[in-house]
């Protein structure tokens, strides 16, 4: 939700992938093309530009923080839409970039899984409620009704952990590098925001909206447990593997690790040091050579 808050990870193809599993019907609810995602994106493309506009503008800056930023100040003084239109809201051109391309490849696969209605009342109920989420965490947590936040990051952060969900084989690329499973990939990034979280609450870490992260999870499980197991059943139950020979991290190196996501939500990831992108070398190399053990 604030600037940098991108969960920079895209798939990879894998032996389970969603449009290779399920019966014929389940198969041409697939081949559905996909509207939502593609306007989504662009409604977020327009907001992103309306704000690099306001720079040249008092009046439209003004209009962007009032309309496109979502705190518990705003919800007090009534603007209860930026619960929604913060979720379409990026001042960075990076921060766009990484989570259009998220919501592009996890987002297609599942429009066409639930049909486009179903897809997009997902989306606009994660988005409110990591909103909400944030505000929150803002004024119950760290005690600042101020603290404000944009950025699809939490609706997106709802998108993967269904996707984990119905595909927690699935091979997907950590920083567009290291490839894992799909829910370890999703319970690792659940458990970096509360560890940010909690970090936040003692007077440190970085503006990254991990209440947001954290509502938006949240509202993914609720929704799939409640409605979309059973009304959009995904692969059957023989294609769910378990993930397994995923080789754990030292302390030392989930914090570096954590440090080094902070860094690339905060920068970008140009800003990684060769020191930076040789550590996750390494962690790509251990995780492949988990996947393929010798003998």
């Amino acid at each position: 939700m604030a600037p940098g808050s991108a969960i920079m990870l895209e798939l990879m193809d894998g032996h389970d992938h969603p449009s290779h599993n399920g019966a014929p019907r389940r198969a041409r609810r697939m081949s559905r093309s996909t509207p939502a995602v593609s306007v989504i994106l662009g409604i977020n493309i327009v907001v992103f530009l309306a704000w690099q506009a306001s720079a040249y503008s008092i009046v439209l800056r003004q209009f962007m923080v009032e309309n496109f930023l979502v705190s518990t100040t705003h919800l007090k003084h009534g603007l209860f839409w930026t619960l929604l239109t913060s979720a379409f809201s990026h001042a960075e051109l990076w921060h766009l970039a990484i989570n259009m391309i998220v919501l592009w490849s996890f987002g297609t696969l599942l429009e066409r899984l639930w049909g486009t209605r179903v897809f997009v009342a997902f989306y606009l109920v994660a988005a409110v409620i990591a909103s909400a989420t944030h505000c929150a965490v803002s004024s119950l947590y760290l005690h600042n009704d101020d603290i404000s936040a944009l950025g699809a990051s939490g609706a997106i952060s709802g998108l993967l952990i269904v996707f984990a969900l119905y595909f927690p084989h699935q091979k997907i690329l950590l920083f567009f590098a290291i490839p894992i499973p799909a829910l370890f990939a999703a319970l690792a990034f659940i458990g970096l925001d509360v560890w940010g979280l909690v970090a936040q609450g003692h007077g440190g870490g970085l503006p990254i909206g991990h209440g947001a992260h954290l509502g938006g999870a949240l509202a993914g499980v609720l929704m799939y447990f409640a409605y979309l197991r059973s009304a959009h059943p995904g692969p059957p139950a023989h294609a769910r593997r378990s993930a397994v020979g995923v080789p754990a991290l030292t302390e030392d190196e989930a914090r570096e690790f954590e440090r080094i996501r902070i860094k690339v939500e905060s920068q970008g990831p140009h800003a990684l040091t060769p020191k930076e992108q040789a550590f996750l070398q390494s962690l790509r190399e251990r995780v492949l050579g988990a996947g393929h053990p010798s003998g």
